[in-house]
């Protein structure tokens, strides 16, 4: 599927909410275990996206068919991805976990071309994936691939969410076809996923945590609002709209997102290799976007 101009806008605004989320999450988990921090933060987007719903007329659809498709959504796209990750980054250096997540559109990519009819896998789309990778490896810094081949099981467990991911927006494409709101999918992924990741709430024991300051709970809240609820409304709109690889190249765009954020509000330096990372990136999403490879055929 093509990638428009407004899927393009949808795009690098959801990457520059989920590369916000790392200031959020640094602050929360000072405090707190990252498992009661996920947790928190879905049950949070769930309620707020409730109200929403309220505020703006909608209702949930109760039906089995969307409750087993909201399920199985958080299942891929939240509860799996979101436990292996945190596990994972406990046993590998967040620079190579980073990389490894960048993968995310290598996964989406190739389920789609051999589960779709209408997301090839195309020379362009391949060589764009792979400049994409790249270009988030020298943005984050060629030293944290010495970690490879060490914590082998951090690593799959990475990997393994990346591939999670992958499958969950081939998932999600259901939710155009049974044409249901993508406010309400978001509602209902979060809600499921709130219930699923309970058990891991109950394993951190949050009955024994002191109380979070007031920074901690604004933390949270931006959590939830903006790196949850408004976050996963945009993605389920991209999705209906671009597709289910195009989608998940999100992940190249998170880090670029989360270091000029850096940039601009915390005064951190960018160096040579962020403009070359850049650089990278940006090439890669031009041979995504394939507008330009067709105009540099036709002239030829």
């Amino acid at each position: 599927m093509q990638i428009t101009n407004a899927a393009w806008v949808m795009l690098f605004t959801l990457s520059v909410l989920w590369g916000g989320s790392f200031f959020f999450v640094e602050v929360a988990v000072a405090e707190l275990p990252p498992l009661v921090v996920v947790w928190v933060r879905v049950a949070l987007a769930a309620l707020a996206l409730l109200v929403f719903l309220r505020l703006t007329g909608r209702a949930m659809p109760w039906t089995r068919e969307a409750w087993i498709a909201f399920l199985v959504m958080g299942l891929l796209n939240n509860a799996i991805p979101f436990t292996l990750i945190t596990w994972g980054q406990t046993e590998i250096e967040s620079g190579l976990a980073s990389i490894l997540n960048a993968m995310t559109p290598v996964s989406a990519v190739l389920l789609a071309h051999f589960f779709t009819q209408d997301e090839k896998l195309t020379g362009a789309r391949a060589l764009g994936v792979g400049l994409g990778i790249l270009g988030v490896t020298v943005l984050i810094g060629l030293d944290a691939l010495s970690g490879i081949g060490v914590a082998i099981l951090g690593q799959l467990a990475v990997v393994a969410a990346t591939i999670s991911y992958g499958f969950s927006s081939l998932w999600g494409r259901r939710f155009r076809v049974m044409g249901i709101d993508p406010v309400i999918t978001a509602t209902g992924q979060v809600m499921s996923s709130t219930v699923l990741m309970f058990p891991l709430l109950l394993w951190s024991a949050p009955w024994a945590l002191p109380v979070p300051s007031v920074e901690t709970v604004l933390s949270l809240l931006g959590l939830a609002v903006f790196a949850t609820s408004l976050a996963y409304i945009l993605f389920y709109r991209i999705l209906a709209i671009a597709g289910a690889g195009n989608v998940m190249l999100v992940t190249l765009l998170i880090p670029p997102s989360a270091i000029l954020l850096g940039w601009l509000f915390l005064g951190e330096r960018l160096a040579a290799q962020h403009f070359l990372g850049f650089a990278i990136i940006g090439l890669g999403l031009l041979c995504l976007d394939g507008r330009i490879i067709a105009r540099i055929r036709a002239a030829v």
